[in-house]
């Protein structure tokens, strides 16, 4: 913008300061027409004085000597008390006074005509020239052209044969009204043009002055506009940051997320030999690529199995959001259809639009591997991660197919070497992200763990000492007899009653609507869990089955002993 606003400055600065000077030197030129035309204009004046009269008579010495060429008028000369005097015509007087202005100015102005009367009047190229032109124009006839070398202003303007012109000029054939000649003036443009020069060195100054301060002027105001645009930019950025944290937070596998996918797809393309400028363009847009998913429901981008393909179709949603959240913000133009493309595949099969080959901007291909790299080597439940060295094997499996060619070729060697530090997968761990869980793991009648959760967390086994299994085989009938809302509030009795009084040493899980598993991490309050359940369910009038797996005798697995109750006992 500075670099664009200077250009601009200078051309403009640059440009009048050039108008400037060539009106100075057309101002010399306008001066040199208006004193051509003012000294004509007195000549012309002078000559039709003196025709006027017919002549004048001067006496006769050694400067004015009778004119031969008006030895055809008999009053040329006379004698009056001893002094002789001659006629002298128009146009011999004012030859006279024009060779005192170029003695005294440099100025040459003649009479000249093509019908002669005196020979030393004989008209150059240039003046044979410009009679002819004033002789159709009948006005004058300017012109700038050199002599030996050098330049002057040359005008013709013509003269009209008057009634006192006749007295000498009627034998030729001239009538009043006729273009006898001309006058010719020639003034020298050196001294006009030097002075045009002399200006223009001063305009020059000035206008230097003025363009310095302007680009100072333009620096400060760049400078202040910079400044506004970096803290709208860094403002814009924050915002939408925190907004990816918000993602991220939402469960531990996103965590983290954007900031490697950023990473990988900045190390492959430095392996690419991509511009410093596109590499930062990629890394932001790396960062921003998955902030639509802020509007996906945590019953969709929380979904700890695998997705259905309606959900599957949700979650795709997430690139037109993050377009739409990114277009309207201009700092943001140049990731905007980079983010909206990270999941176009290069034979065509990606969305949102099935895009393929070229018609993918390259940096999206980039994203697209460095997404999926990221992906495959971070455990999810439903799946664990890949290593490196098997990921990249997926990934020259897929070359040409889900991901460009080149960038697959950089990716194998750009990503050989990458660490991938241990992640967590998607279970919660917080207090916030079990809350956010709890959709998926709870019991929304009870608040117990659900058969998702204990499916998911087998791991949990390792650190229970006894599980007690109860079924309550005759529910279906106490619903009948007492109602659903009363079954309801027996289903959420025993949770409560369980959660309160064995607060931190068990957990609660339902499933398969009458199912319990009551898992305890100490093994001496087990009687006691047991009678308290025997208890509950006679003053309800309920019937159930009951298995005890004592964890703390057995030096079995507890994952395989889950799964033969599960199918053994229900």
């Amino acid at each position: 913008m500075t670099k664009g606003l200077y250009i601009v400055w200078s051309v403009l600065i640059f440009a009048i300061l050039a108008i400037a000077v060539e009106r100075t030197y057309s101002y010399a030129r306008y001066i040199a027409k208006q004193n051509a035309q003012t000294m004509v204009n007195k000549d012309i004046v002078y000559r039709n004085w003196v025709a006027s009269h017919g002549g004048v008579y001067v006496p006769v010495d050694k400067h004015t000597p009778p004119n031969p060429y008006l030895s055809h008028v008999e009053s040329r000369d006379f004698n009056v008390a001893g002094r002789e005097y001659t006629l002298m015509n128009p146009a011999y007087t004012l030859r006279q006074m024009m060779g005192e202005y170029t003695k005294q100015y440099g100025i040459k102005t003649k009479i000249t005509s093509k019908l002669l009367l005196n020979p030393i009047n004989r008209p150059d190229e240039w003046e044979t020239l410009a009679l002819n032109k004033i002789e159709s124009l009948r006005s004058r006839y300017v012109e700038f052209t050199d002599i030996d070398d050098k330049t002057y202003l040359r005008a013709m303007t013509p003269l009209f044969t008057k009634k006192g012109c006749l007295k000498c000029h009627a034998f030729q054939g001239y009538k009043v009204g006729d273009i006898r000649g001309g006058v010719s003036i020639s003034i020298p443009m050196k001294p006009l043009y030097n002075d045009a020069f002399k200006g223009s060195l001063l305009l020059s100054a000035l206008f230097f002055v003025l363009w310095i301060v302007g680009l100072v002027a333009i620096r400060m105001f760049s400078k202040k506009i910079y400044s506004y645009i970096d803290e709208k930019e860094l403002m814009y950025e924050e915002y939408i940051y925190g907004l990816v944290s918000v993602v991220e937070k939402r469960d531990t596998y996103t965590a983290g997320h954007s900031t490697r996918v950023a990473d990988y797809a900045e190390l492959i393309a430095k392996k690419m030999g991509i511009s410093e400028a596109e590499i930062h363009v990629l890394h932001r847009a790396g960062m921003l690529h998955d902030i639509g998913k802020v509007g996906i429901p945590d019953s969709v981008f929380l979904k700890p199995t695998r997705l259905s393909l309606d959900e599957y179709k949700m979650i795709q949603e997430h690139v037109n959001m993050s377009y739409e959240m990114l277009k309207n913000i201009s700092i943001f133009d140049e990731i905007k259809e980079i983010v909206r493309d990270h999941h176009e595949h290069y034979d065509g099969s990606g969305y949102p639009r099935g895009l393929m080959g070229d018609d993918i901007p390259l940096l999206a291909h980039i994203l697209t591997l460095a997404d999926s790299f990221d992906a495959m080597t971070t455990d999810r439940i439903y799946k664990g991660r890949k290593s490196v060295s098997e990921a990249l094997k997926e990934i020259a499996k897929l070359s040409g197919k889900q991901f460009h060619p080149d960038v697959a070729k950089a990716a194998l060697i750009a990503l050989k070497d990458v660490i991938i530090e241990q992640v967590e997968n998607q279970k919660p761990i917080t207090s916030i992200e079990k809350e956010r869980f709890s959709y998926f793991y709870k019991d929304p009648l009870t608040g117990a763990f659900n058969e998702a959760y204990l499916r998911s967390h087998t791991e949990d086994m390792k650190d229970f000492k006894s599980l007690i299994w109860v079924s309550l085989t005759n529910f279906h009938d106490y619903n009948k007899k007492h109602g659903w809302n009363e079954g309801d509030k027996v289903l959420i009795d025993i949770v409560d009653i369980m959660n309160e009084k064995y607060s931190g040493v068990q957990k609660v899980y339902r499933f398969f609507g009458d199912n319990f598993l009551f898992a305890l991490y100490d093994a001496t309050i087990q009687k006691q869990v047991i009678d308290d359940l025997k208890k509950l369910f006679e003053q309800r009038e309920i019937t159930y089955k009951m298995k005890i797996s004592d964890l703390s005798t057995k030096n079995t697995d507890g994952i395989k002993i889950l799964e033969d109750v599960l199918d053994k006992l229900f």
